[in-house]
């Protein structure tokens, strides 16, 4: 009977500590999964880079570069703002090796975001850029310019402090002009969706 009693005894000790592993495994689990997506004060990096050389059946070469960082702040948990930075390079040469194309592009700007579920592993957002920027060439003519957009976009966490995420241009506004004293300017409005205004990013939270 005591014998029985201890066996008992026992397996409800092993049972209430299995629950209490159970618990805990979850507990800490559902605080894990709390860690993904973002809050207020958090911060996160994101941008482009790429490199491209390409050549043409009459030797003719053409190289691109460009770059551009980002920074982002979450002032409370769905709103963030924003700064960007870029630098593009288009080059063309023809056969014999001379340049033809010779374009820099220097670009800045800021940007601010509203999330739909900050806090969640996967959340839609709306975007609004302003951005500035200015384009020489190979003659040393100067091209300036800004542009207003509105782009809906995406974020999934595949981390804790990684993200993949996805913009659609779908509104903007862009006014180009020369840097020549009674230049006008040209005016652009652009509404639509197309595979051109389709951008993927990664984005690093800290």
């Amino acid at each position: 009977m005591l014998k029985t009693l201890k066996l008992k005894s026992m397996k409800k000790l092993i049972l209430s500590l299995a629950a209490v592993a159970t618990f805990t495994f979850a507990s800490a689990q559902e605080q894990e999964v709390e860690t993904y997506g973002f809050n207020e004060g958090d911060m996160f990096v994101s941008g482009s880079f790429g490199i491209g050389s390409t050549k043409f059946p009459d030797d003719s070469k053409e190289n691109t570069f460009n770059i551009s960082p980002r920074f982002g702040y979450f002032l409370n948990d769905f709103i963030a703002v924003g700064v960007q930075a870029g630098y593009s390079k288009q080059k063309e040469e023809n056969a014999n090796g001379d340049d033809v194309v010779d374009n820099s592009t220097f670009t800045i700007g800021a940007f601010g975001r509203y999330y739909l579920m900050p806090a969640q592993k996967f959340s839609f957002f709306g975007e609004l850029g302003l951005g500035y920027g200015t384009t020489e060439d190979i003659d040393d003519n100067k091209v300036n310019g800004v542009n207003i957009a509105v782009a809906p976009g995406l974020s999934y966490f595949v981390s804790k402090h990684f993200a993949l995420e996805a913009t659609f241009g779908i509104l903007g506004y862009n006014s180009v002009k020369k840097d020549e004293s009674g230049a006008e300017s040209t005016d652009s409005f652009d509404f639509g969706l197309n595979m051109d205004d389709i951008n993927l990013g990664l984005i690093y939270k800290f």
